[in-house]
């Protein structure tokens, strides 16, 4: 007989636990959901006040079956998932999935894993929150209801196979307008005005407050200062104070891991999950900036012993989002005198970035004095400006200091001191400069600046901001990519020795790393979606709907009605769809007549991107169009008739290489050689249009070394087994699994058998929740979807038809 039984989600999280709580306690876990909605039209009776139908997962029945009859034996059961409204969802259909009876179940809830929160959960447990499960009933269900509508007049009017999600669908229109603004931007030039002059051996840099729209103007303001006599005008010192940033939540956790560990949204939250159920730190998922008083007691405590006591200043930082649950906490480590965390590497500097921000929260402001020294310039009335600071008091400076995005610039650095002023003294000056610079467009979102972006408008919230950036990948509206800068000449006048001189320089413009970009796709599913159904997309609504499911959780509004204020609406636009015409919606434009033979250029999305086509099929002549896939960052709506001709000069014959062709051309995974049947993909460093038959030949002789260093053993009796060497040492491919060689078992004499063995002991691996993940195996030479076949000749092939699949009926 089990006296307690205690649930949660994951298996990680069910050791920690098991580890606080006695004898007299079990703890199992239930891998996540074990009820869902089934994926077909059924699961939502619409006519029925929307009530969803569940059942329990294929994958979840044995989990279900074990906990009823552990359930059953328990004089008490213990939900324990987390405390937020997916977690009360959980507790809520394990309650339903193994009629636990209601008199002998607790639910009990925690921010963290330690063994003080453990038993005082335990001490005061409450019943299940049906307003919390119906926020999340709510949620679930209207996005299964627009998924399901939407997604099929997509496949009907655009592409079969597309998806359209309520919030994602708004983050990709964000990624999309601000790729269009980028593409829209003329960079208007201004000349900067600095000056370095010569201060009893060291260097004082000023700067004109004012810029120059021409040159002519920059040329007009050095030639007044020939000859002019510089002297500190007046020297201005004030103190200033800088204050910590509040501890993390979800979203700048994010933000933060990303500019100072490059670590993605998703890798962020994972790594943040293992640190959680490790009971490192409190839970991961919350928008509130609230520390409970223990963890304030823990921090000062943690700054008085390390620092000392004036580096203590108790704070309490107040949540501006609405929809916030002060009661929740801010993202903090459970124990402030623990500095290490985990063997892991990752693990580690996340739990030290976790700590050095809650830390840095709780300490004394940072003392800064400011100097500014405005320089005459006895020529004329401008003045230059020079500024310089030095820190008083480090404060929390000591521990921390949070990154800043690009367009916010780094204002809040601190500058370096100014040389020995004083008010009268005369500078000599070393050389003043006029610089030629160009205003820049807001720059392409990061994961992180979406998250950002997306929780200042109020869309989304914690539990959605990784599966949502990770989703739009995924469906491939958008892709995470690091592009190559363009070659910008600027003018430079520097005046020297009362001389002045030109130059004109170069630089690099426009580099991106790690950004997110458009597809043609998303251009035009997101251009359909505003037209047609401007309520999904729409930035206000959406954050409206999220505000709705708020104050369902509050139990301020019935989430049925909810549903039907929004479905009413909804639905009447998908009925109006069967109304469009797919050919005003497929995003294929003219780009222009061909110039050699006079026909026709468009450009088309096709099933496998966009592409262009040269001409039409002529059944009497047998004359076909010539195709040609797009670039790497070139787009549907802005491809001139110039870019497309150079398109048609793909596929070129690059040389001979024993005795057959070699090709350079562009296919779905990018520029690639083609010789011998095989493909060599071309590195960033190789243009298709320029590579040379040497550069080709020593491309593809390394691809074969590669190869062939890279396969361990084979079995031509089944090709589907291989020993293989990979970046972590040698394993086993058996098919799509990936095997883990034993210690002590030399690779190369590994028979087939015993490969086939450890296959069959090595088990499926799983994600959150214990669903299996699908297999995905990176293939390093795979043959582009279609030949584009070069513009002289007749093209042989079309590309593959687009079949509109009907959605199925209700």
């Amino acid at each position: 007989m089990i006296k307690n039984l205690v649930i949660v989600e994951s298996p990680a999280k069910a050791k920690t636990i098991e580890g606080y709580l006695g004898k007299d306690f079990v703890v199992k876990s239930s891998f996540g959901h074990v009820r869902d909605l089934p994926k077909d039209n059924n699961a939502i009776d619409i006519k029925n006040k929307f009530k969803p139908t569940y059942v329990i997962s294929s994958d979840k029945k044995e989990v279900v079956s074990q906990l009823k009859k552990l359930a059953k034996e328990a004089e008490t059961v213990w939900l324990a998932s987390d405390d937020d409204r997916e977690g009360e969802a959980i507790s809520w259909h394990l309650t339903e999935a193994l009629d636990l009876n209601v008199a002998k179940t607790r639910r009990i809830v925690f921010r963290e894993i330690t063994k003080n929160a453990i038993l005082n959960a335990i001490s005061s447990p409450r019943g299940i929150d049906m307003d919390l499960v119906n926020a999340q009933q709510a949620r679930r269900v209207l996005d299964r209801l627009v998924g399901f509508e939407l997604s099929p007049v997509l496949w009907k009017k655009i592409k079969t196979g597309l998806s359209a999600g309520r919030v994602q669908s708004v983050a990709v229109r964000l990624v999309v307008e601000r790729e269009r603004e980028i593409e829209k931007f003329n960079a208007e030039p201004t000349f900067r005005i600095t000056a370095q002059f010569d201060v009893q051996g060291k260097t004082l840099e000023a700067e004109l407050p004012t810029k120059f729209k021409t040159e002519d103007e920059a040329q007009a303001f050095l030639q007044r200062c020939i000859g002019a006599i510089y002297t500190i005008g007046n020297l201005e010192t004030k103190p200033l104070k800088r204050s910590p940033a509040p501890p993390f939540t979800t979203s700048t956790l994010q933000q933060e891991a990303s500019r100072k560990l490059y670590f993605s949204v998703a890798q962020t939250m994972t790594v943040a999950q293992r640190l959680y159920e490790a009971g490192k730190i409190s839970y991961m998922r919350t928008d509130s900036l609230n520390l409970s008083d223990e963890a304030i007691q823990g921090a000062s405590n943690a700054i008085r012993n390390s620092f000392g006591e004036k580096y203590v200043k108790t704070r309490r930082f107040k949540t501006k989002s609405s929809g916030a649950q002060e009661a929740h906490e801010a993202i903090r480590p459970t124990d402030f005198t623990q500095l290490t965390a985990s063997s892991d590497r990752n693990e580690q500097r996340l739990y030290e970035l976790i700590w050095k921000r809650a830390i840095a929260s709780q300490m004394a402001d940072a003392e800064i004095e400011k100097t500014t020294a405005t320089i005459d310039i006895s020529t004329q009335p401008d003045k230059l400006v020079a500024t310089g600071e030095v820190i008083k008091f480090e404060g929390f400076l000591k521990v921390y200091i949070e990154s800043k995005d690009d367009e916010e610039g780094s204002d809040e650095d601190v500058k370096g001191m100014l040389p020995p002023l004083s008010i009268g003294q005369t500078l000599g000056l070393r050389q003043m400069q006029a610089t030629q610079r160009y205003s820049r467009p807001a720059p392409r979102y990061t994961e992180a600046s979406l998250v950002k972006k997306l929780e200042e408008m109020g869309i989304g919230r914690p539990s959605t901001y990784a599966p949502t950036i990770s989703t739009v990948q995924k469906r491939g509206y958008v892709e995470k990519d690091s592009r190559e800068g363009k070659e910008r000449k600027f003018n430079v006048l520097t005046l020297k020795s009362d001389q002045i001189t030109a130059q004109t320089k170069t630089e690099i413009t426009g580099a991106e790393k790690n950004k997110l970009f458009p597809t043609d796709m998303a251009m035009v599913v997101n251009d359909f979606l505003v037209e047609h159904f401007p309520n999904v997309i729409d930035y206000s609504f959406t954050a409206r709907v999220e505000a709705e499911f708020d104050e369902i959780a509050q139990g301020q509004q019935e989430w049925e009605q909810m549903l039907e204020n929004f479905y009413e609406k909804f639905h009447k636009r998908i009925e109006n769809s069967e109304n469009i015409n797919r050919a005003d919606v497929s995003g294929a434009r003219e780009v222009g007549i061909d110039p050699v033979s006079g026909q026709k250029i468009i450009a088309k999305l096709g099933r496998f991107g966009p592409y262009v086509q040269l001409g039409e099929e002529n059944t009497e002549t047998g004359e076909k169009p010539v195709y040609a896939s797009l670039r790497k960052g070139q787009f549907l709506e802005s491809l001139t008739l110039e870019d497309a001709l150079d398109l048609f000069k793909l596929p070129r014959i690059v040389g001979m290489y024993e005795d057959k062709e070699m090709k350079a051309a562009i296919g779905r995974f990018g520029p690639y050689i083609s010789h011998a049947s095989k493909f060599y993909s071309l590195p960033k460093t190789m243009d298709p249009m320029t590579v040379t038959a040497e550069e080709a030949v020593a491309l593809i002789e390394a691809k074969r070394k590669a190869d062939a260093e890279k396969l361990i053993k084979s079995f031509p009796e089944n090709p589907e087994v291989q020993v293989l060497n990979g970046r972590y040492g040698p394993y086993i491919v058996v098919g799509k699994k990936n095997v883990k060689i034993p210690k002590g078992k030399e690779p190369a004499e590994l028979t087939l058998q015993e490969c086939l063995d450890l296959a069959e002991q090595t088990p499926e691996k799983k994600g959150r929740g214990g669903f299996k993940k699908k297999t995905e195996t990176a293939t390093a030479e795979k043959k582009p979807a279609a030949k584009k076949t070069a513009a002289k000749k007749p093209a042989t092939k079309k590309p593959a038809a687009k079949k509109a699949v009907a959605p199925k009926k209700k």
